[in-house]
């Protein structure tokens, strides 16, 4: 199966073009513009790059969340676009799980954290078992303190978060923390892809109106909706 897979959910952004499950042609960028600026080419360019058409591709991929909240619909929206004028299957993949995959494969515990600003992280633990991901708890945010409280045993930490808060985690685990290299740190496409290949073998794609972001938190806009403007000012 020819798979275009997309990541925008962070400052990162990634494209891959993979065909049974290896990869032919990924494109990685990280900077400060917003993606719409630079998606579309670089679509353009990995599947240049891969040698065949969009027609060809059998199917998408994209992250869902969580993550940035313009990156995650700029990702979604292009990848919508794509399979709805293709009249091609598409599925969403979590920004957590990506991160995941990409710890070295280990016994121990796998901890995603994603910064989601405000002080707090987007985080979720895991085991992987013979490569295949098995989520201990529901994606959350939540304080770096929360999110490390239970965590009791050898763990591998990846991700933005793992990053940011790199320091506070060692204080808190001595040598039971353990961090993935520093260029697993950046969710790949191909990553994204390689999940998706399981939910296209079993057909559990999405409807396109099911493809949707999967916030985790509020935007600041729910937040304050209905709050008196001069508390809006206090915030």
């Amino acid at each position: 199966m020819r798979i275009l897979a997309v990541d925008t959910a962070t400052k990162s952004c990634s494209v891959a073009v993979t065909e049974k499950g290896s990869l032919t042609a990924e494109l990685t960028t990280v900077t400060a513009q917003t993606h719409s600026k630079h998606l579309l080419n670089m679509i353009r360019s990995v599947i240049k790059a891969a040698g065949i058409a969009i027609s060809d591709l059998d199917g998408f991929a994209v992250t869902v969340g969580p993550g940035s909240f313009t990156g995650l619909r700029i990702g979604i929206s292009s990848v919508k676009g794509f399979a709805v004028a293709l009249d091609k299957p598409a599925v969403g993949v979590s920004s957590l799980d990506a991160l995941a995959q990409q710890a070295a494969p280990s016994s121990y515990l796998v901890c995603s954290l994603l910064d989601a600003r405000k002080d707090e992280v987007y985080f979720c633990t895991y085991r992987i078992n013979q490569e295949r991901l098995i989520k201990e708890k529901e994606e959350m945010v939540v304080s770096p303190d929360e999110a490390l409280k239970d965590i009791n045993q050898p763990c591998i930490f990846v991700g933005s978060g793992a990053q940011l808060y790199r320091e506070v985690i060692k204080a808190r685990l001595g040598k039971m923390a353990y961090f993935a290299p520093q260029s697993q740190n950046i969710i790949r496409a191909s990553t994204v892809a390689y999940l998706s290949l399981k939910k296209f073998e079993n057909d559990d794609t999405n409807e396109f109106g099911g493809l949707t972001p999967h916030y985790i938190r509020k935007s600041d806009a729910e937040l304050n909706f209905g709050k008196p403007r001069k508390n809006r000012k206090q915030q």
